[in-house]
């Protein structure tokens, strides 16, 4: 054997050597993406009935969303005939009311001034 063959042989061993330290990282790696492909696919499998979940959820949301919608309609319909109600009653009555309110007040006032002056015509004749 020359010197020539035995630095070949050299050289393939450190070839090998080099090729078998580099496949154990690349093994590795291969399982480590391996793992990562598996992960990615149960996340994917499990993510659609959450999705499913969460459509269904907005539907009955915004199903509740028009009932409100649909009531707070009414409310402000409700709130408009009151004002109007309100308005009518104290264009009608409110008139009325308040001159009454005003007669029975002066008739009461009226009639204290007048027992007030009647005790005191009573109370000088009953004094002289």
């Amino acid at each position: 054997m020359s010197a020539g063959q035995i630095a070949a042989l050299i050289a393939a061993g450190a070839f090998v050597v080099l090729v078998v330290l580099l496949a154990i990282p690349l093994i590795k790696l291969g399982k480590t993406l391996d793992a990562a492909t598996e992960a990615i696919e149960r996340t994917n499998s499990n993510t659609d009935p959450l999705l499913i979940g969460a459509n269904q959820t907005i539907t009955h949301v915004n199903t509740q969303l028009e009932r409100v919608d649909g009531i707070t309609a009414n409310a402000q319909a409700v709130t408009g005939n009151v004002s109007a109600l309100t308005s009518v009653f104290t264009a009608t009555l409110g008139g009325p009311l308040v001159k009454t309110a005003a007669l029975s007040y002066g008739l009461s006032k009226a009639i204290r001034a007048r027992k007030k002056k009647s005790a005191l015509k009573a109370a000088r004749k009953a004094g002289k």
